[in-house]
């Protein structure tokens, strides 16, 4: 791939990992930012889960933050603060002070996904809010054109992006807003075509919008690469694991290593699931992982590539990261990894 092809970025959840404390997840976000400067990525989001052991990713605001504060080029954004948890004006505010701070390289993506136990959403009040209302409301505070006027003046614009499935799609459309979407939507392990009438549909619904003139479709999927496939698919095995857990037992754990992984007593369903799993992801060598995604981007028209994966081996991620930056025609001026130098 070359630097013509679309954007390249990392979204990173700060996954834990059995043995650490959670100071570590944040800690290997930041270091893998910095990273992901040094190779050339374009962007890295970070996300928000509430409650979670497998997540130490709660606050994005003060995550982004702290990588502003480390990193002076890529681009920062979150993907994605939950709107129904928050009030618009407070998330304005808190992402005009980091545009403030980094100005030119803040971006807000923004969904609206329930917490996942009824005792965090509990907690959270969430309440029936309407999503597109406060999506408007929140771009008025943003663009200077709703009653209250925000300070600090965002530096350079925060532009929004909306996490999107469904109804989502229909919701950016209106606005004329920039999409991501990932999971089924994409179609990598199952039927690709509802997933392409629903890109179609967002595509053909667009209103063109000050911040963006025409559609925008950002995909999010696991992406690990290694140096043989059978490699590649042991870097999986963590996080497939966990998200298997958490469709069975309803608690997403934190990462353990490959070997505790495959001495694990599961049942059918959980296997079915880490499979499940396992297969919407794109893994391999770097010439497999570059073809699946050249397929990939071409079938979605996809105009930047957020890779969510992650793995208990720190310093195999940070290698995937590299390989990855170099399949996209990116700089690999970065530093040998260390074990600690990734999340």
């Amino acid at each position: 791939m070359t630097d013509t092809e679309p954007r390249l970025s990392l979204l990173d959840r700060s996954r834990t990992r059995v043995g650490e404390p959670d100071a570590a997840a944040l800690g290997g976000t930041v270091a893998r930012a910095v990273r992901a400067e040094q190779l050339g990525f374009d962007r890295f989001w970070v996300a928000e889960h509430h409650g979670v052991p497998g997540v130490a990713g709660a606050a994005p605001a003060v995550l982004l933050a702290a990588l502003a504060g480390r990193t002076t080029t890529i681009r920062l954004g979150s993907a994605g603060v939950m709107l129904p948890h928050h009030q618009p004006l407070v998330v304005a505010e808190q992402f005009a002070t980091l545009s403030a701070l980094a100005p030119g390289r803040v971006d807000l993506g923004l969904g609206r996904s329930p917490g996942f136990t009824a005792p965090v959403r509990r907690a959270l009040r969430e309440t029936d809010r309407d999503f597109p209302a406060d999506l408007a409301e929140l771009r008025a505070f943003l663009t200077g054109t709703a009653e209250i006027t925000l300070h600090p003046q965002p530096a350079g614009g925060v532009p929004l992006h909306v996490l999107a499935t469904g109804r989502g799609l229909q919701v950016a459309a209106e606005l004329g807003l920039p999409v991501i979407v990932g999971g089924p939507l994409l179609g990598v392990a199952g039927d690709p075509e509802p997933g392409l009438a629903a890109l179609a549909g967002y595509r053909r619904a667009f209103r063109p919008s000050a911040q963006q003139p025409e559609p925008r479709v950002a995909i999010s999927l696991d992406v690990l690469v290694a140096d043989t496939a059978a490699e590649a698919a042991d870097l999986l095995l963590p996080e497939a694991w966990a998200m298997a857990q958490a469709r069975t037992t309803g608690t997403f754990p934190a990462l353990e290593p490959v070997a505790a992984v495959r001495a694990a007593a599961r049942t059918p369903r959980q296997q079915q699931y880490l499979e499940q799993t396992a297969a919407a992801a794109v893994a391999g060598t770097a010439a497999q992982v570059e073809r699946r995604l050249a397929e990939l981007l071409d079938r979605t028209g996809a105009a930047e590539l957020a890779a969510a994966g992650s793995t208990f081996d720190r310093a195999a991620l940070a290698a995937s990261d590299a390989e990855l930056a170099e399949l996209f025609g990116r700089a690999r001026s970065a530093p040998p990894a260390r074990t600690a130098a990734a999340s």
